[in-house]
């Protein structure tokens, strides 16, 4: 079995790539659902979050306030640093859980989608490293038409993340993703067929 870590910054378009990689028979482990799985009210992460942070980030309908915590963490440094501690151990733990599992049914290539693999995650454990990227413009015209997100918080989450060009050198490979869906496609399946292939080498 091949265990490959998909990432990239916000809005490079990892998530289509993982789309594709799942079409063409990769089994998907998603960190960013994870996440959201862990936060639900009754989870000890949740309960963690609302300990550190307070009710304020607790909507009308007991749900976790994204929006509030997310605007929280990312006009502090230490609040952030907190988050993540409280959440990546949890997310760690459950990915493994389901990489085990696919390993045990079968899968001949796992791909864990990791938005953050560089900052919070251990590269080495990965057999190959996908980075999606595209041009911090055109990322930034993405958060704010495809999630309306504000100015101030589009460039919050921007500067937040460790740079591409800190990441493209560590990775084995990289998709371009600054054209349109059939170019991302083409670039998307060449990457997959070599992997495909480094899975066949290995025998699996």
């Amino acid at each position: 079995m091949l265990h490959v870590g998909l990432t990239g910054n916000i809005a490079s378009g990892k998530s289509t790539v993982a789309t594709l990689f799942a079409r063409w028979g990769a089994v998907v482990i998603d960190a960013d659902e994870i996440v959201h799985q862990l936060q639900r009210p009754g989870t000890a992460v949740f309960a963690g979050i609302v300990a550190r942070f307070g009710p304020d980030v607790v909507r009308p309908d007991g749900m976790l306030d994204r929006a509030a915590l997310r605007r929280q963490v990312l006009a502090s440094p230490a609040d952030l640093a907190a988050l993540n501690g409280i959440v990546h151990p949890a997310v760690r733990e459950r990915s493994a859980e389901l990489v085990e599992q696919a390993r045990r049914t079968g899968a001949r290539i796992v791909v864990s989608v990791i938005p953050l693999l560089f900052e919070s995650d251990d590269p080495a454990r990965f057999d190959a490293i996908v980075l999606v990227d595209a041009p911090t413009p055109l990322r930034r015209e993405r958060l704010l038409r495809d999630r309306r997100l504000s100015p101030d918080d589009a460039s919050g989450m921007l500067e937040s993340q460790m740079p591409a060009s800190e990441k493209r050198p560590r990775s084995t490979h990289v998709i371009e993703n600054d054209g349109d869906l059939a170019a991302l496609e083409r670039g998307a399946r060449r990457v997959w067929d070599q992997l495909d292939a480094a899975n066949a080498a290995r025998g699996a």
